[in-house]
């Protein structure tokens, strides 16, 4: 998806693709077939919103760049919890 400069387009896109990245980590049935597919497609989603995020925060408003710092927060504590099963 192309960068946006405007601030609430680029903070829209975070945002969804944050909560893109919440619903693949849902999906996840670990005990599953498809798991390795599954944590593929999840590894992709939250890549997708860090980047996004980052992209945001080059244009956000303060109150935009709080909520952007706890998508932050909350995406490494998916990635944490996946490591976490894994080991």
């Amino acid at each position: 998806m192309p960068y946006h400069k405007d601030k609430q387009q680029a903070f829209q896109d975070a945002q969804k693709s944050f909560d893109q990245a919440q619903l693949a980590s849902n999906m996840i049935v670990k005990d599953s077939g498809s798991y390795g597919a599954q944590l593929s497609h999840l590894k992709n989603e939250v890549n997708e919103a860090f980047q996004q995020i980052e992209n945001a925060m080059e244009v956000a408003s303060e109150h935009q760049k709080a909520q952007l710092q706890r998508f932050q927060a909350d995406l490494q504590g998916l990635v944490q919890e996946v490591n976490d099963y894994q080991e």
